[in-house]
């Protein structure tokens, strides 16, 4: 078929080059969706303000009330200590489970089967009970003399409890992060580094572990956020001064529980929100030149007009979009 039998509109044409008149696909489905949203906000966002049973003025004033803020401070308090907690152990259960030695990949198994096996209020339970269990902690040789005691009331207390009972239980699941983030580091990265001499423990720490962080971020932010929503759990032990307590104190004392519970829900955003920005850096930071490597968006006018004022030679000798 011959090229001139082809008809080009004259608004396609440009100092000789035949451009094409592209039409842009319709996506009406978009549109439609993007309507449904937009009522469905509209009618969220009416109920909330028409609605005055949700009492907003009662919201405005324990909002920042003095009880609430501690509350928030103990919150932060327990996630960020049991995080700490849990990461060391899940560190060291992580490489306890790729250790050559057999007895060490055991205890690493059983650790995380115990602790993602029982429920973690079951355990918060049992961390405030265990001062009936056993009322002294006795250090001294088995079955032979005492050396010192500890009264266990005294030694473990509610926040104590709260906080190890948390940080054991979120190392099981953390473990299983690390390891995960530790086997997608190629087995050929260890292989040459000892093949240089340098030591196992270095070769982890200074190049399978950095590399290994990419795949453990997310998740562990991920935890980190429900390990702030699990701390309302400390109940169990009891532990009486995390948000979720005081609000519902607070909620009792007034007989209005559905503000303070915004008032909670509010609180427990507002730090959600600042934990994630901190992981979008944590995560943008240790994806530098995997995660960041990203094609530019082919703009077709720019294409158009590079191809006018830079000709090109075709391979009859002619020039092309030349101006």
């Amino acid at each position: 078929m011959n090229r001139s039998s082809f008809k080009t509109p004259a608004s396609a044409r440009h100092d000789g080059v035949e451009l094409i008149n592209a039409v842009p696909v319709r996506h009406p489905g978009r549109w439609i969706g993007a309507a449904i949203i937009l009522i469905a906000v509209a009618l969220v966002i009416q109920s909330l303000v028409t609605n005055t049973r949700f009492r907003w003025d009662i919201v405005r004033t324990y909002l920042f009330d003095v009880l609430i803020i501690n509350g928030i401070g103990w919150t932060l308090i327990l996630t960020v200590t049991s995080m700490i907690i849990a990461i060391v152990l899940a560190i060291v259960l992580a490489f306890m489970r790729q250790s050559d030695n057999p007895l060490f990949r055991y205890v690493s198994w059983v650790w995380v089967w115990f602790f993602r096996g029982t429920p973690v209020y079951t355990q918060l339970v049992f961390w405030g009970l265990v001062s009936t269990l056993y009322p002294k902690i006795i250090l001294g040789v088995p079955f032979g003399p005492e050396w010192f005691s500890f009264d266990t009331s005294t030694l473990i207390t509610a926040t104590f409890g709260a906080i190890v009972g948390l940080g054991l239980n979120e190392s099981a699941y953390l473990a299983e992060i690390f390891r995960a983030g530790l086997k997608s580091v190629d087995n050929g990265q260890m292989e040459a580094a000892e093949a240089l001499g340098m030591r196992r423990s270095k070769v982890m720490w200074r190049i399978i572990l950095p590399q290994a962080m990419r795949v453990i971020i997310p998740p562990t932010g991920n935890e980190t956020i429900g390990m702030l929503k699990t701390t309302s759990l400390v109940l169990a032990i009891p532990f009486t001064l995390d948000l979720t307590f005081v609000s519902n104190t607070l909620a009792n004392r007034t007989y209005l529980p559905i503000p303070l519970l915004i008032v909670a829900a509010i609180w427990y955003l507002v730090i959600t929100s600042v934990l994630m920005v901190g992981q979008y850096f944590i995560e943008k930071h240790y994806g530098k030149g995997v995660d960041n490597v990203m094609k530019a968006p082919v703009k077709a006018t720019e294409v158009a007009a590079a191809a006018h004022t830079h000709p090109m030679n075709t391979t009859n000798g002619t020039t092309e979009g030349g101006k």
